[in-house]
């Protein structure tokens, strides 16, 4: 196995996630299997419970393995990164979210899944499967908690025989044990090993809870010998100045030295500059490789096959067997992308999305992909339209009755963007803080045949809401927002715990059975019988109301294995009226995008129809 292992200094959120799965992609197209594996240093054992405003949305895998990171981004469609004069504003930037937000009450609820996911997303699982086009699992990411657990679990069995349990060894031995035992595991259908294992290391050189790793990865790299092990180095180079070379120095002070170097910049860097970095950090010009800003993500792998990353790797890891990168398909993506002009307005009815204004401008991110999976999959879908995704974030409290009265120009503004929007989309979440804005999007798209996706939530919203108005159910809600409330349209599903938080929900994928062929999910699914999505949540539609609802108008044409569970609703009587239980961006991909989003952008171009007519054999 060859590994190639990405760091940063400087800052967190740097881009180690695009460099690393943008490098992933280059190597495989000059003909290699890759894997990938990602190492987060905190102790918590899985990101399942942990808060967005720090780590990130939370991506979840087919085996329900749920990852977090972090990306801070606005509007623009680029890509730098910011400091405070005192070290890394994204530091600053989380703790102002953090305090800012007032949300003490519903951190106490639940697993923290608020909306504020435009802000903090994932970057880096998410990014390798869709940029790959992998299957990964839990086990592809390695968190200190993990390390620990498993070490601690032998040690209780008694498997060190009485020896004092100790970081070096018994740590970093079972970091570099899982490293290797993953690393052979395949991702892409294909029977036997990869050729080169993409990993990259959370957080920034130096940080006390890396040390173990660190120290592992030395360990690793000098028992597979250099020819197997390549080290590329990510680092920030400002206007002003060499930043990299303290983190270098730091690297090679224990034990690691940069094969190569990635220097993130706003412009492309003079050639001054790299030999500047080349006699400071001892690594060759050549080897110095800029990811300077760009229009969108994926010119990222073309930036670095000008640069010959490829040729300094496969050298270094004496890979002959690799092939010139083709990369023509990824060429094409990436400038059609650039040359769309015409877009769809789409209104996401979500929460706390007021404070993206406030914030975002200060840090811009690589275009196109680096955005919560709901915008990569409407990114996905408008440019299998050819289009560009305009999303409009509405603060579903705004929407609501009472913000009329407390901020009149916040609820004017809300509703004029929702009227002026295309489509609607509601995504997932937790807590009952907007829903009753959402109800009020969901009833307003439905009343005026708007095209409407719900996502988890947002489909218990469209059936809460359908309850209340059309089967005049006033008390009509979810008994996570009111357990005292008598209909209960949807309720608890016990595959898991009411009371214990991590992977306790319904996780990973799980198989949805079409109830007839003659709907338009099954249509855009290509006539499948079936379809094998991701999950993530705790309430369902409660099956005792299936038959009221579905009299009345509202269709469950997606049922689980034992027909007991719903995952797919639409409004037969609609354009395009559809919720979906399970979170369909998880398995979004360029150039394959998610058939709920795509029907959604077709629908909000009036395109539906013809695209269902013209794919009607299946292809």
């Amino acid at each position: 196995m060859k590994y190639v292992l990405v760091t940063g200094g400087v800052v967190s959120g740097l881009g180690k996630g695009v460099t690393a799965s943008s490098l992933g992609v280059v190597l495989k197209a000059c003909g290699l299997r890759v894997t990938s594996i990602k190492i987060d240093p905190y102790l918590n054992t899985d990101a399942g419970t942990m808060s967005p405003f720090e780590h990130g949305e939370v991506f979840v895998l087919d085996d329900g393995g749920e990852v977090h990171s972090v990306l801070l981004s606005d509007s623009t469609g680029n890509f730098t990164i910011c400091l405070s004069d005192n070290g890394s504003l994204v530091s600053y930037f989380r703790s102002v979210l953090y305090m800012a937000s007032n949300l003490k009450d519903e951190f106490s609820n639940n697993v923290f899944g608020d909306e504020i996911q435009e802000l903090l997303v994932d970057l880096d699982l998410g990014n390798y499967e869709r940029f790959l086009d992998v299957t990964l699992t839990r086990d592809n990411n390695i968190t200190t908690g993990k390390i620990y657990q498993s070490v601690l679990e032998k040690e209780r069995r008694g498997d060190y025989l009485g020896k004092t349990v100790q970081v070096v060894p018994h740590i970093t031995d079972a970091i570099k044990n899982w490293i290797e035992s993953v690393s052979v595991i395949p991702v892409d259908g294909k029977e036997g090993p990869a050729d080169v294992c993409v990993i990259e290391l959370g957080g920034t050189v130096g940080d006390i809870e890396s040390m173990p790793f660190i120290e592992a990865l030395r360990q690793l790299s000098f028992s597979v010998g250099q020819d197997n092990f390549c080290l590329i180095h990510v680092s920030l180079i400002p206007v002003l100045g060499v930043v990299g070379e303290q983190f270098v120095r730091e690297l090679r002070a224990l034990g690691l030295t940069p094969h190569l170097l990635a220097c993130r910049s706003a412009q492309p860097l003079l050639e001054t500059t790299k030999e500047k970095l080349s006699q400071f950090c001892h690594v060759p010009v050549g080897n110095i490789l800029n990811i300077h800003d760009v229009p969108n993500i994926w010119h990222i792998p073309l930036l670095l096959r000008n640069q010959n990353a490829h040729i300094s790797i496969l050298k270094h890891l004496n890979l002959s067997k690799a092939t010139p990168p083709d990369l023509q398909e990824w060429t094409k993506r990436a400038e059609n992308f650039d040359s769309l002009t015409n877009s769809v307005i789409i209104a996401m009815v979500g929460k706390y999305v007021d404070l993206t204004d406030s914030y975002l401008s200060v840090v811009k991110p690589v275009g196109g992909c680096n955005y919560m999976p709901s915008k990569c999959a409407l990114l996905h879908a408008c440019i299998a339209c050819s289009l560009k995704p305009s999303v409009n974030w509405i603060a579903a409290s705004d929407l609501e009755d009472d913000s009329a009265l407390l901020t009149p120009e916040a609820h004017a503004t809300a509703w004029k963007t929702l009227r002026n929007a295309a489509c609607v989309l509601v995504p997932g979440g937790f807590g009952d803080r907007g829903v009753k804005g959402m109800i009020l999007a969901a009833k307003y798209a439905r009343e005026n045949n708007v095209p409407y996706l719900g996502i988890c939530l947002g489909m218990q919203i469209s059936v809460i809401e359908f309850a209340k108005s059309v089967l005049g159910m006033e008390r009509a809600n979810s008994e996570e927002f009111d357990t005292q409330t008598a209909d209960r349209v949807v309720i608890f599903m016990p595959e898991g715990s009411t009371t214990h938080m991590g992977s306790t929900m319904r996780l990973g994928s799980r198989r949805t059975l079409f109830q007839t062929p003659d709907c338009i999910n099954a249509k855009l699914y290509h006539n499948s019988e079936y379809v094998d999505e991701r999950h993530r949540h705790r309430y369902e539609v409660n099956p005792n109301m299936v038959d009221v609802l579905e009299e009345a108008g509202l269709k469950f044409v997606g049922r689980d294995e034992s027909g007991k569970r719903m995952e797919i609703l639409e409004l037969p009587s609609h354009p395009f009226y559809v919720g979906v239980q399970f979170h369909p961006e998880f398995k979004s991909r360029p150039g394959r995008p998610s058939a709920p989003f795509l029907g959604l952008i077709l629908a909000a171009i009036g395109q539906l129809e013809a695209h269902l007519s013209q794919h009607q054999d299946g292809s």
